[in-house]
């Protein structure tokens, strides 16, 4: 009996390594949403709203490595949560999550992604944040997408890849409802709102001028949400009026502020203060602490509509 059971947990390990696609989820925290319109009434700003949160990269936890299936996974078993990614390019223009244009820092490669083709890609390993090797190797995004539906959404930054071949591969998975797209000014969202008006975007709106500027370019406010940056400071607060006022969502990334506070009282002090100072949305490396630290605001809140399931 004990042989026959580990000869199985060898095969379930052996699929989730070499198809991402086919972790065998747990008990996951998902996201009630199915149709273009659930995604955008999900994160249209009302007041008294629980606040939502994005895990950078997935999350940056011990063992679990960013841009990865599995970290996005353990993210969700502890929280609802949707998560902003990386796509990259390999040398054969296979579309793949890495954040950096290196292999370097995080896989057991070096050098350039753009020099190896996807044959080559597939065999290296991810590492955590620790510089620890996993078992997991970088992801696609078509296997990502496959992964996320019916899971959580995904928030699609933009590096190297073309607009039209992220828009084509959105377009081929039918996944408009659970994708979405980080937007680095107004002009982006232009291309991708013009090909498909179901399009949802997170963009850089820092100021007031940013905001009339994709006002000016047709964008309409039930498809953004608003990052406004990276922590609390003064101006925040006339730009939550106009922006809320839109029925937009704003967004503070912990990622490259408070994320780095080494106490984690302190982290979570912070975490609080951002929701209390008014953004709806928290973005982090830690969003399971994100999840801990808010836990008392979201309790205390109006539910959303529509309330993630856990099953």
């Amino acid at each position: 009996m004990v042989k026959t059971q580990l000869f199985l947990s060898a095969i379930t390990a052996l699929l989730a390594l070499n198809n991402p696609a086919r972790l065998l989820a747990q008990s996951l925290h998902r996201l009630p949403i199915t149709t273009v319109q659930e995604l955008h009434d999900y994160f249209n700003w009302k007041p008294g709203k629980p606040p939502i949160i994005s895990g950078h990269r997935g999350g940056m936890y011990e063992g679990f490595a960013e841009n990865s299936l599995s970290s996005f996974e353990h993210t969700l078993e502890h929280t609802p949560a949707f998560f902003e990614t990386d796509p990259r390019l390999t040398k054969d223009s296979v579309v793949v999550l890495l954040h950096d244009a290196t292999l370097d820092r995080m896989t057991t490669g070096t050098g350039k992604l753009s020099d190896y083709t996807w044959e080559e890609v597939k065999k290296l390993r991810l590492k955590d944040a620790q510089g620890r090797v996993t078992q997991d190797r970088i992801p696609t995004l078509d296997e990502a997408i496959d992964w996320a539906r019916g899971k959580t959404v995904l928030n699609l930054d933009h590096k190297e890849v073309p607009l039209s071949m992220t828009a084509s591969i959105i377009r081929k998975h039918k996944a408009d409802a659970f994708v979405m797209l980080t937007v680095h000014s107004p002009q982006q969202a232009q291309y991708y709102y013009r090909e498909n008006k179901d399009r949802m975007f997170s963009a850089f709106i820092k100021n007031k001028d940013e905001w009339e500027a994709y006002e000016k370019a047709g964008i309409p406010a039930s498809s953004l949400i608003a990052y406004i940056g990276p922590a609390i400071k003064p101006d925040n607060k006339q730009l939550y009026q106009l922006l809320n006022s839109k029925g937009i969502m704003c967004m503070i990334s912990a990622a490259s502020s408070y994320d780095k506070l080494a106490d984690e009282q302190e982290r979570f002090s912070a975490y609080r203060a951002i929701i209390e100072d008014g953004a709806s949305i928290l973005e982090s490396d830690r969003p399971i602490d994100v999840a801990q630290a808010l836990k008392p605001l979201r309790t205390n809140q109006s539910p959303s509509t529509s309330a993630p399931t856990k099953n």
